[in-house]
């Protein structure tokens, strides 16, 4: 078996070959202005009840940059869905687009939430590939053996609404779960229904990770914003009942396609009073904070 072979994807996959280069640059001019004119899109500055922003010639002026470089911030904002440009009457902010909303206690995929709420979506590029996982990889699911000996089998790829990139998902599985077969014939975006149409190994939890972060060139790209947009990531172990980890992912979802809330039970334990207590109280406090209902800590999330 090679180190990393590319497998053939179904018909409505496309396969796409990427060179991930870690490059560290300064943000351009035109990036800095679709900032700029972003942030007043939130703010309310620029755009009028109509969602009409101000004219070319007004915006450059406001923002101190020449018009070719502001024509190119536009060009990134339209690519990315945050406004549209109607010829001969102006620039508009996009209607907002439908939220995928849901909690995060209880774990489903994107596809069935999006069902659940009535939003449709679809799969756009796909890269399956099988090969050596990396030493985070293999940290996350468990696998033994030096570094970069253990085949995985790895999935990217864009899901959509309509033509908008909303998310960008990525899912590492050790190969003996999954055959790539199945992949070919039956995949349509998430790994996780694909486990449980497969109804083995029995999944039990995910543990999940929540972290804000910055669009780099290639994440920019694929959801078609502007460098350093903003992005929900969740990172995720997914857990059989054995407690064989069997899926790690990171997803990264676009700023206003989803919102996400969580519901907090409050904890039933007293205050603790600061005043130096007896032995035994102490120890009955000890006891209480042992109720295994209140130990858990693992999220429950969206998942791929």
């Amino acid at each position: 078996m090679s180190d990393d072979r590319r497998l053939t994807a179904p018909r409505h996959v496309r396969q796409v070959q990427r060179t991930h280069v870690m490059v560290r640059r300064s943000p351009t001019l035109a990036h800095q202005a679709a900032v700029e004119v972003m942030d007043g899109i939130r703010t309310g500055a620029l755009a009028g009840e109509d969602g009409l922003l101000p004219s070319e010639a007004t915006l450059s002026l406001r923002l101190g940059v020449s018009r070719a470089t502001l024509r190119e911030a536009l060009s990134q904002l339209e690519h990315g869905g945050v406004i549209v440009r109607r010829h001969g009457i102006g620039t508009f902010v996009s209607q907002a687009q439908p939220l995928l909303e849901t909690g995060l206690e209880q774990l489903e995929s994107i596809e069935t939430l999006a069902r659940r709420t009535g939003v449709e979506i679809h799969m756009g590029e796909c890269d399956i590939r099988e090969r050596a996982a990396t030493p985070a990889e293999a940290a996350a699911l468990g696998l033994e053996g030096p570094a970069g000996a253990t085949p995985v089998l790895a999935v990217d790829r864009v899901m959509l609404s309509g033509d908008q990139p909303i998310a960008f998902l990525v899912d590492v599985v050790p190969t003996d779960l999954i055959d790539p077969t199945q992949l070919r014939e039956s995949f349509h975006g998430s790994v996780l229904d694909l486990l449980l149409r497969l109804g083995h190994p029995p999944l039990q939890h995910s543990s999940t990770e929540l972290a804000a972060e910055a669009a780099d060139a290639a994440l920019g790209r694929a959801l078609l914003l502007p460098l350093g947009s903003p992005l929900l990531r969740l990172t995720a172990q997914l857990y059989a009942a054995d407690g064989r980890v069997v899926d790690y992912s990171v997803s990264y979802f676009a700023p206003g396609h989803f919102r996400f809330h969580v519901i907090r039970r409050v904890s039933q334990l007293a205050p603790v009073d600061s005043t130096p207590t007896g032995g035994r109280a102490a120890t009955e406090l000890v006891g209480a904070t042992a109720d295994p209902s209140s130990s858990e800590r693992e999220s429950r999330a969206v998942s791929p």
